[in-house]
């Protein structure tokens, strides 16, 4: 597959996240729904999203490595992976509802 994106997975203390939010985040804020699923073996996480980026729907999987393969269950649409307007900064930018 060939896809992966660069992550810090850690927790932040509340003082410290609502100061990024205040100072680093532009507006509009994206506004979603994480849910976690388990199929064949993987965790996918299924992001529902809200407000300007409402009605769009976003699952993605952690792979071991981005070479991995992985059979995508039937409830997967469209491959979206290597499409930017799905990133959330993008999203902020350009919402869902003025292109799809």
């Amino acid at each position: 597959m060939g896809n992966s994106r660069l992550e810090y997975e850690y927790s932040i203390p509340v003082e410290d996240a609502q100061e990024m939010l205040n100072t680093l985040c532009g507006s509009p804020l994206i506004e979603k729904v994480r849910y976690k699923v388990s199929h064949d073996n993987f965790i996918w996480e299924v992001d529902e999203f809200a407000g300007d980026n409402q009605g769009l729907i976003v699952a993605e999987v952690e792979l071991d490595n981005e070479n991995q393969e992985v059979e995508l269950p039937d409830w997967i649409g469209e491959e979206v992976s290597h499409d930017k307007r799905y990133t959330n900064s993008n999203l902020s930018k350009n919402p869902w509802k003025n292109w799809h």
